[in-house]
């Protein structure tokens, strides 16, 4: 469960829950084996500094999403300011076994951008002649490594050859059109759970200092921990604060 500290206010889950960008909102899809989860969620609270966590429930599996204000700290000597910046933590607690089980994240149908991934970050980078945005999260090999975090089953570390090894075909993240990710799992036994960070990030497009980029890099323990003022500074990106 993802912030059960904090208080929260039922609302009615009557939109998607989505991230307001410059290029339109970004929505989220969770599709389990063969079945895609409704865009509405069944139940949907407000909680402090302006989140919201939405959550499914089904036979197999519990649903939530986050999505929350996002800080990167960077450093001010390093780069620019950004305009704006939002993230979403997606979590998924198996109830029994799934084989398949696929988190999208996608902005508008043709809103094209370009591949921007390295250093453990999936990300694409949208720009026009104002504005830059880098929507980013875990690619395979992060996935693997935040088994030693808990954020996914521990068993998943083994997976590490894999996600160089994308002749396997039968997990990793998917870049589409380039105007959003799709992050297909390793199966989850009963009692396992996932977590997933997505960060957008946007800044002039005058601003050369790469600053979205880094912007989207925070694990998701890092998110849910400083929304209750838990988390210490990042030491994962340098120059950050």
């Amino acid at each position: 469960m993802l912030l059960p500290a904090l208080p929260r206010t039922r609302l009615r889950s009557s939109a998607q829950p989505a991230i307001d960008t410059p290029f339109g909102p970004l929505t989220f899809v969770t599709t389990i084996g063969n079945a895609t989860l409704p865009p509405r969620p069944d139940e949907l609270f407000q909680l402090p500094g302006d989140r919201t966590v939405a959550r499914w429930a089904t036979p197999g599996a519990r649903v939530e999403l986050l999505l929350t204000p996002h800080d990167p700290e960077l450093d001010p000597e390093n780069w620019g300011p950004l305009t704006g910046c939002r993230a979403a933590v997606w979590r998924i607690d198996a109830l029994a076994r799934l084989e398949r089980v696929r988190f999208s994240a996608g902005l508008p149908q043709g809103t094209g951008g370009g591949y921007d991934g390295g250093q453990a970050l999936a990300a694409i980078t949208v720009e026009d002649e104002k504005t830059r945005l880098t929507i980013g999260g875990n690619d395979e090999e992060a996935i693997c490594q935040a088994a030693g975090a808990g954020e996914v089953p521990r068993r998943w570390a083994a997976l590490t050859d894999e996600a160089h090894d994308h002749s396997c075909g039968t997990w990793g993240v998917d870049y589409g059109a380039y105007d959003g990710l799709s992050w297909t799992l390793p199966s989850l036994e009963a009692g396992e759970h996932c977590e997933l960070p997505v960060v957008a990030a946007w800044a002039p497009a005058t601003d050369e200092s790469a600053n979205t980029w880094y912007a989207a890099m925070p694990s998701p323990t890092l998110l849910p921990n400083r929304a209750t003022g838990e988390a210490p500074p990042r030491a994962d990106v340098p120059g950050a604060g």
